[in-house]
């Protein structure tokens, strides 16, 4: 499985207003970016046949794409319980669940054309998009029902695979009994429980009085802590542009060298 990633939104959530940004979540998402960035180049060293086949998909590596697309839907759960846990506002929700949603739509438009065989329709972006909306939810819950129902959809997923989602329209569920052909597939089940578990631990932290002392800490008048947080408060936007840049910057060096 390729996982991606891939600012609150891209990854699912709205962020508070800009003056109560917490900026170790941006450079939290930074962090996550550039690990997807070099599971990515990974995955592109294998297409051009640098590195042997399979190295992505396996041993370290398969760890690693699930611990970026984790860390990405929890941070999801995170967002959205901070800009939404005191109630919703949905013009900016859908307003930025509509971006998600069509970077998801680009997505699989070009995978379709590119590699139709395997082509991604229920990737990062999608789930997202999907975790979001369920998220909602959940945000009133008490915390431990919602770390319960997390881990719940992880451990009844073996119990719930049936041949009556074997139907290609329910396959987004991950439920199926037979094995999805996709370079990123990140299905409800079990991925939506990183989300709750985000949502969970969000609402633990506010009782705690976790971010309010992590966004005093850092105020992002730090030049570096700005730098940080760059890649996290535009994740999107990188997220659609770098496996283009990846892919061509090796293409035209095979060209070269060859």
């Amino acid at each position: 499985m390729q996982t991606s990633m891939p600012s609150d939104l891209a990854l699912g959530a709205n962020p508070p207003a800009k003056s109560r940004r917490i900026l170790s979540l941006d450079i939290a998402r930074s962090a996550a970016f550039v690990g997807m960035a070099i599971y990515h180049f990974t995955f592109d060293l294998e297409m051009f046949g640098y590195i042997a086949p399979g190295t992505s998909v396996s041993g370290g590596w398969a760890i690693f794409a699930r611990v970026i697309a984790g860390s990405f839907l929890f941070l999801v759960g995170v967002s959205l319980y901070l800009a939404h846990g005191n109630g919703i506002r949905w013009r900016p929700f859908l307003r930025r669940l509509a971006m998600v949603a069509a970077a998801a739509a680009l997505i699989t438009a070009a995978t379709r054309y590119a590699m139709p065989d395997s082509y991604i329709f229920f990737g990062i972006l999608h789930s997202i998009t999907v975790a979001s909306l369920l998220g909602l939810l959940f945000l009133r819950l008490p915390a431990l029902l919602t770390l319960a129902a997390a881990a719940l959809i992880v451990f009844a997923k073996p119990y719930l695979q049936n041949g009556w989602f074997d139907a290609p329209v329910l396959a987004a569920l991950g439920l199926t009994t037979w094995p999805v052909r996709s370079v990123d597939f990140v299905p409800v089940f079990p991925w939506f429980a990183a989300t709750l578990a985000g949502i969970g631990a969000a609402k633990i932290g506010r009782a705690a009085g976790f971010w309010q002392w992590l966004g005093q800490w850092g105020d992002g008048n730090s030049r570096f802590g700005r730098i940080a947080a760059w890649p996290g408060r535009h994740s999107l936007v990188l997220y659609l542009v770098h496996q283009p840049v990846l892919i061509a910057s090796l293409w035209t060096f095979a060209k070269l060298s060859g």
